[in-house]
């Protein structure tokens, strides 16, 4: 067989490797096993909160596990076309054996990072808010190319996307948004997005033709299920109802159905005002605060464990995490991580999966050979 062929064989081995240890396989596939048991009972489901964790967790294994065999199948397909194209000289069938090699090292590098997913709430949706910072139009419009970045990361994953708030910029872009992704993983994948995004590039709606520089936020906070009691005084929080804003016709423009809660003792402020009455936009508006809070407790805790006060405190102006540069150059660079591209395109299209890897596998401390 080929040394390129038995290079890239033994890469994904030693990935399928790990992901077995990481796993602890036979403890795992014996939980599996133990799950499935359990889920067949027909007495859990008079219990529906037990029966959603319960079906949850075995989604969430036998994913993992499916994922691992997954690989092992297609592996020892791959490689026994390569050694029947290569004993023929067909090199055609040896090149297809490649890609197809190439394309299973991606799944693999995938699969071990999303065995780092371990976190409380990584498994999660996400509620995700974008914020545009100072300088007016131009950060507006930064703030929705941010918006759609994450969209189009979203769609391209698999994920669906629900757009909660939008206040539009005056003249492009927007002032604010927040979105909930709904996926596997969801949360854990975007968590490390969260922080402040610069963008350097010749203004579009500059006659002169000049340089600017642009920063918008990101806030990224786990979806929270009913099963997570998150204990709320309601004389701690403020309702303010408006005016929704944007499309919606005749009734969200003529009534005050949008609401907007304030968390006093956290200043924690969330918006919601796509539901078509008042009630709708106020439950879901108390479910993102409930997420809010959630996220608040899981950096403390995070924080007080692990030492990464930097990187999870005083998400605002002078912490950008990442910059995109437009002019004089093309390069997207993670300030944490050092990890950089020059396809700024790709990058604002969605192709987003080094800078989260990276980050991700920084934030947890794990090498290869962990």
């Amino acid at each position: 067989m080929r040394a390129d062929v038995e290079a890239a064989k033994a890469d994904i081995e030693q990935s399928i490797a790990l992901l077995r240890r990481r796993l602890d396989w036979d403890v795992a596939l014996r939980k599996l096993h133990e799950l499935n048991a359990r889920v067949e009972d027909p007495t859990l489901w008079d219990r529906p909160d037990e029966a959603q964790s319960v079906s949850r967790e075995r989604s969430r294994l036998g994913a993992s596990v499916e994922a691992v065999l997954g690989l092992e199948r297609d592996l020892s397909d791959a490689v026994g076309y390569a050694e029947l194209a290569d004993e023929e000289g067909d090199e055609a069938s040896l090149e297809e054996a490649r890609r197809q090699l190439r394309a299973i090292r991606e799944r693999a590098g995938r699969a071990e990072l999303e065995a780092l997913l371990s976190g409380e709430a990584d498994g999660n949706d996400a509620f995700l808010e974008v914020n545009s910072g100072a300088g007016g139009t131009e950060s507006c419009d930064w703030a929705g190319m941010l918006l759609r970045m994450y969209t189009r990361w979203a769609n391209a994953h698999g994920m669906s996307v629900e757009f909660l708030e939008e206040t539009p910029g005056e003249q492009a872009g927007i002032k604010s948004a927040t979105i909930q992704i709904k996926g596997a993983n969801a949360y854990g994948w975007l968590k490390t997005e969260a922080g402040v995004h610069r963008l350097v590039r010749i203004s579009p709606f500059d006659a002169a033709a000049k340089r600017h520089t642009s920063f918008a936020s990101v806030w990224v906070y786990p979806v929270v299920d009913d099963t997570i009691v998150i204990d709320i005084n309601p004389s701690d929080v403020r309702t303010d109802t408006y005016r929704a804003s944007g499309a919606g016709g005749q009734h969200i423009n003529k009534t005050d159905s949008a609401v907007r809660l304030t968390h006093v003792p956290t200043g924690v402020v969330v918006a919601c005002q796509t539901g078509r009455s008042q009630h709708q936009n106020r439950e879901e508006a108390w479910r993102m605060l409930r997420a809010r809070l959630y996220e608040l407790e899981l950096q403390k805790r995070e924080a007080e464990a692990q030492a990464l006060q930097d990187q999870k405190t005083d998400i605002g102006w002078g912490h950008q995490i990442r910059s995109y540069v437009l002019q004089p150059y093309q390069m997207v660079k993670d300030l944490r991580t050092q990890v950089e591209t020059s396809d700024t395109q790709g990058v604002l299209d969605g192709d987003l999966d080094a800078f989260m890897g990276a980050s991700l596998a920084q934030r947890v401390g794990v090498t290869r050979e962990g």
